[in-house]
């Protein structure tokens, strides 16, 4: 992570898990990285109430999902409800559309598999820290076409993305809303070139890279954690 003054600071990853070989592999796997590592080992029980555990403070929180998703996801909210700015990235065998859409729902920015964590965890890191997100395309983009199925890209309210001008608010409302370039020039009766310039600018001030990424990030702003 670079500072406004240049210098790189050191980011601090605590890492999740009922398990010690898995603590292990994640410190060793992120011991050559900048990082300031906290292994955290949790309860082995199923029945401890992890949405109540005492964490580290952490800039990034690296959650082991073996114990199960509505686990994950207590744990999930204990980290959010605590530091609200974390970042979570969730790491497990397999993400079915179900659990994969679930851990995004509950603010997840990343899901890595264990078998692409030893490769991708530290990229995985770099990309969440940075604001982005670290999940496959084909689960984000089932998760996009849920959200719009739902109904979820509602009209904006007066007080979300403040900071934008009057039209950088109409440009986001319609992205939201899943249309395209040429379809939010007709709309708001401007050039397709306009467009792609309010939508880069958009990309640029929410700090991450894709349409898709955009979506989802508003989504996970505006829904209550339960």
């Amino acid at each position: 992570m670079v500072s406004k003054a240049g210098k790189t600071q050191q980011v601090s990853v605590c890492l999740l898990s009922a398990h010690p070989m898995v603590l292990t592999e994640f410190q060793q796997v992120l011991s050559r990285q900048n990082i300031r590592v906290i292994p955290k080992q949790l309860p082995s029980s199923l029945a401890a109430n992890l949405q109540h555990q005492e964490l580290p403070d952490a800039d990034v929180y690296v959650v082991d999902a073996q114990a199960g998703e509505a686990t994950t996801n207590a744990l999930l909210r204990n980290i959010l409800g605590r530091s609200p700015a974390a970042r979570l990235l969730v790491i497990a065998e397999i993400f079915t559309d179900e659990s994969s859409y679930e851990f995004l729902r509950g603010g997840a920015k990343g899901l890595l598999t264990y078998r692409e964590a030893a490769e991708g965890l530290p990229k995985a890191l770099s990309q969440v820290t940075a604001g982005g997100f670290w999940v496959p395309r084909t689960v984000l983009s089932g998760f996009v076409d849920l959200i719009l199925n739902m109904g979820s890209s509602a009209r904006l309210k007066p007080d979300t993305a403040t900071g934008l001008s009057s039209r950088e608010k109409e440009v986001l409302e319609a992205v939201l809303n899943n249309l395209s370039n040429k379809e939010i020039a007709s709309k708001l009766h401007i050039s397709e070139r306009t467009v792609k310039f309010h939508v880069s600018h958009l990309l640029e001030k929410f700090s991450v890279r894709r349409r898709a990424d955009l979506i989802v990030l508003w989504y996970q702003h505006r829904t209550p954690k339960a």
